[in-house]
């Protein structure tokens, strides 16, 4: 009875981890914010070159990655084969704040604190591997609570059962989670700070 007590809580944390990694998070933060923003069309878009240069080659480069050996699962858990996967995606993003200022005239800010994250967290992995999906998970939060505090609250408890998560499956430890959440926390603080100064 306890083993199938035990295997129910791993699928279950299995399936919420797998769903609400970074890449899926932000996704379902991009379409909210675009449906919420912008016409269908102008949503279109806004979003498609957010998927063609940063969530699609992402997914991409981990598929191939995982396929070939090179990274042992689709977390990426493994600290040493992160560090290839925090340079691919910091190029992606930066590819999309070229095409951004070409076509608009500046650069986004959202990728913009998306890159900071990145690189805090990449800074974090040389002593200590912080957990990337609480961190989004955590960021994502602070980006619907622009919005919307109360599905900023909301996704803020998604970020806490996706932390709780990560440990069952034995994919970080505690200190990790809190690392990721904190690093998280403090560019989010920024990031609602600057948003709230520039719509002054």
């Amino acid at each position: 009875m306890e083993e199938k007590k035990t295997s129910s809580l791993l699928i279950i944390s299995r399936i919420i981890s797998d769903f609400f990694n970074p890449l899926v998070s932000l996704f379902i933060y991009y379409v909210y914010s675009s449906i919420k923003i912008y016409t269908l069309k102008e949503a279109a878009l806004h979003f498609l070159p957010i998927l063609l240069i940063t969530i699609a080659p992402i997914i991409g480069w981990i598929y191939w990655n995982v396929k070939t050996g090179k990274y042992t699962n689709m977390d990426v858990s493994n600290r040493i084969q992160r560090k290839s996967l925090y340079i691919f995606i910091a190029v992606c993003i930066m590819l999309y704040q070229v095409y951004h200022y070409l076509v608009h005239g500046f650069l986004d800010f959202v990728m913009l604190f998306i890159l900071i994250l990145l690189f805090a967290l990449q800074y974090s992995n040389l002593y200590i591997k912080s957990s990337m999906h609480t961190a989004f998970n955590v960021f994502v939060a602070a980006l619907f609570f622009h919005y919307d505090w109360i599905a900023g609250l909301l996704w803020l408890m998604i970020a806490c059962l996706v932390g709780i998560t990560r440990v069952i499956l034995k994919r970080h430890t505690i200190k990790e989670v809190f690392m990721g959440a904190g690093i998280a926390s403090l560019v989010s603080f920024i990031y609602l700070y600057c948003s709230i100064q520039f719509q002054h």
